[in-house]
């Protein structure tokens, strides 16, 4: 094995551990500025595949649980613990809950629209 094929090999290796810390370094500092959000107390709420009570229940979250919201957008008007409200809170791939049932501390947007 010549010089330069050791060099190429080294410089190959330091390039690829320089782009997986980038990756790593950036999923940490996308995942640290999530916030999570508390659902009202004592309530056991839908989780709908759309933003209205007319789209498919896909789980039921706990009692006391904390939601992310990945980002908000307008949908069915619903009523709940916190006002009413038509906003619907994106907290995962295809999973929405009315604002009504989340603290966020604001009757508007806290997140970005959902595209």
């Amino acid at each position: 094995m010549s010089v330069d094929s050791v060099e190429v090999e080294e410089t190959e290796s330091v390039t690829t551990a320089a782009v997986t810390t980038a990756a790593v370094t950036t999923a940490a500092v996308t995942t640290a500025a999530l916030t999570y959000y508390p659902v009202a107390p004592g309530v056991r709420v839908n989780v709908r595949s759309g933003p209205g009570t007319g789209y498919s229940v896909v789980r039921v979250l706990a009692e006391g649980v904390k939601v992310p919201i990945l980002c908000q957008t307008p949908g069915a008007s619903v009523s709940g613990p916190y006002g009413t409200t038509n906003i619907w809170d994106n907290i995962a791939d295809g999973q929405f809950v009315s604002d009504a049932y989340v603290r966020t501390g604001s009757d508007g947007y806290v997140a970005s629209r959902c595209a």
